[in-house]
């Protein structure tokens, strides 16, 4: 369901289309939820007949962004205090040529960038907090709307001082994403997976509990058919991993496939698809596992409660907790009828998840921090509406 603090407001709408730029690191297709989330959101905002603009370092996504109207900018941007000054100068040439109506930052390079720019010009800054654990998060907060990726990102950010009147919600949602039409064709069909299966699709990064689902799956019992788990994705850690994986010795059935462009193969073939990430705002691929009707098992952190409407579309257990996760598996690997029964229950309810609701939401944050704008020149500015779902938790300002 959608989060009751997701507050945007309702105001009359611009009859001209909005000037758009959205800033991130790079726009490389390596799983990054970040840059997914941003390309799928940039495609949908041009479908609706703006004019969109990518500024990053590039990447491959380039080619699909050209082919929904937006424009890609060259803007190289590195997290480092030496490069900001030559960061700034560069955008400052692309916001003086392209007069842009709103910059809308998705990493904290870019937000930098933005603020610092943004001195003496009109344009409007949002931002949307990904990863708000990160210290880094609070720069964030910089910008006239500050967006959270879910309810418990916006809890976060508000107890870090972020006034309500500045912060709304907007919860992920991926179904429909641009993304799959370029992943269907250009991919690789995904090998046959061994059954019964475990599936997971996530960084290879210790935050993501890829040690805590190894000691999880290690403690699965075993009969004339042993699971077989599969772990699709790549990170820094995982050399690590994998000589984990043997010492625990279950390196026979324990499947490193690396990154691949298109999970959806790996999803439908999964019997049981689990996330047991320590720290997660609202990942992405729990929705593309709730859209490929997967039975799911994962942890009780951050959004992924949000994600799995609080345990009615998958099963929830302890963040860190091996045993716990074990027993859910086992479970689930198990009885075949309360499978499919959850197999069926993640398919329920999943309108909320669509890249089009997302992209209506943030285009009425887009216009309601425009008409704030404008109306503060105004000496009896029209009252805005609210729009269904707003609270008194973030009253407008």
């Amino acid at each position: 369901m959608k989060s009751d603090l997701n507050v945007g407001l309702s105001v009359d709408r611009n009859t001209a289309p909005l000037k758009i730029i959205h800033l991130a690191n790079h726009v490389r297709e390596i799983g990054n939820g970040i840059v997914n989330f941003m390309v799928d959101l940039a495609c949908s905002q041009a479908n609706a007949g703006h004019t969109v603009m990518v500024a990053s370092a590039g990447g491959e996504y380039e080619a699909l962004l050209a082919r929904h109207g937006v424009a890609h900018l060259h803007l190289a941007q590195q997290p480092k205090p030496s490069k900001l000054l030559p960061m700034s100068v560069a955008f400052n040439r692309v916001v003086t040529r392209e007069q842009p109506d709103i910059v809308h930052a998705h990493m904290m390079t870019g937000m930098l960038v933005a603020r610092l720019v943004r001195v003496g010009r009109p344009y409007r800054l949002v931002s949307t907090v990904h990863n708000e654990f990160q210290r880094t998060a609070k720069v964030m907060s910089l910008a006239d709307r500050v967006v959270a990726v879910g309810a418990a990102v916006a809890t976060s950010m508000a107890a870090r001082g972020v006034p309500a009147t500045r912060l709304r919600t907007v919860a992920n949602g991926t179904i429909g994403s641009p993304r799959r039409t370029i992943d269907a064709h250009a991919s690789l069909p995904a090998p046959a997976l061994r059954h019964p299966n475990i599936v997971t699709v996530a960084g290879m990064y210790h935050r993501k509990g890829i040690g805590v689902l190894l000691d999880a799956f290690s403690q699965i019992r075993t009969d004339a058919r042993p699971a077989h788990l599969y772990l699709v994705g790549d990170g820094p850690d995982r050399a690590v991993f994998e000589a984990y994986a043997a010492t625990l010795g279950i390196a026979d059935r324990t499947h490193f496939v690396g990154f691949q462009p298109d999970v959806a193969g790996f999803l439908a073939q999964a019997d049981v698809f689990t996330l047991a990430s320590l720290r997660d705002p609202f990942p992405l691929v729990v929705i593309e596992a709730r859209e490929a009707g997967c039975a799911i098992v994962a942890s009780e952190v951050d959004g992924i409660p949000e994600a799995l409407e609080f345990g009615a579309a998958g099963v929830l257990v302890q963040a860190g907790n091996p045993h716990a996760l074990s027993d859910a598996l086992q479970c689930m690997l198990s009885d075949d009828a309360a499978r499919e029964a959850w197999k069926q229950r993640a398919r329920t309810n999943l309108g909320w998840l669509d890249i089009s609701r997302v992209n209506r939401e943030y285009l009425s944050i887009y216009e309601e921090v425009i008409w704030r704008a404008q109306s503060s020149a105004t000496s009896a500015p029209p009252v805005p509406v609210p729009m269904p779902g707003a609270t008194e938790q973030n009253p407008a300002p």
